[in-house]
């Protein structure tokens, strides 16, 4: 017996010649360049803030348990309709994840004068940004189908896969 869910995905756009899609995470990261980059994010249009840091990740629920939280981020449900956005080692301290309600759209520019940095889609697929430019990335149309077996604990395979030994008290 199982049942299946419904898995938020991103599709990310940039200036419509670069398209990919994730599962986990769409991340913007300095690449070869061997300072702090600086990327200016906007959530629905509205101006969020300049990040100085080596990168951003925009990640689903799915993948807020993956680089998102070994970048200090917080750890979404499944179930919850949100999107988490970690800065890379950023350069100021209050620079802190967010949480936030796919509505529309996001896009990170990139404003340094460095080197291309590198847009990655899950870890795998690899695309250039350079200065100036944009990726828009919105709630993808498509949804990822998973199959949840019905003995399915999504909170004992967190215990599990990060260690946690914490004992339930009678």
């Amino acid at each position: 017996e199982y049942t299946l869910q419904d898995r938020l995905m991103l599709q990310g756009n940039i200036f419509g010649k670069d398209k990919g899609f994730a599962l986990n995470e769409i991340v913007a990261h300095r690449g070869q360049n061997l300072s702090l980059i600086e990327l200016s994010i906007n959530i629905d249009g509205m101006y969020v803030n300049t990040f100085s840091a080596d990168g951003i990740i925009l990640s689903t629920p799915n993948g807020s348990t993956a680089y998102s939280l070994a970048a200090g981020g917080p750890i979404i449900t499944p179930d919850l309709n949100a999107l988490v956005l970690s800065p890379i080692c950023p350069h100021t301290i209050s620079n802190r994840p967010m949480v936030f309600f796919p509505k529309k759209s996001i896009e990170i520019q990139y404003i340094s004068s460095y080197k291309p940095i590198e847009l990655i889609y899950d870890g795998f697929t690899k695309h250039e940004m350079s200065t100036g430019d944009i990726v828009t990335i919105i709630p993808s149309t498509t949804s990822f189908k998973l199959v949840l077996m019905k003995d399915h604990d999504y909170f004992s395979i967190l215990r599990t896969k990060l260690g946690w030994s914490g004992k339930l008290k009678s």
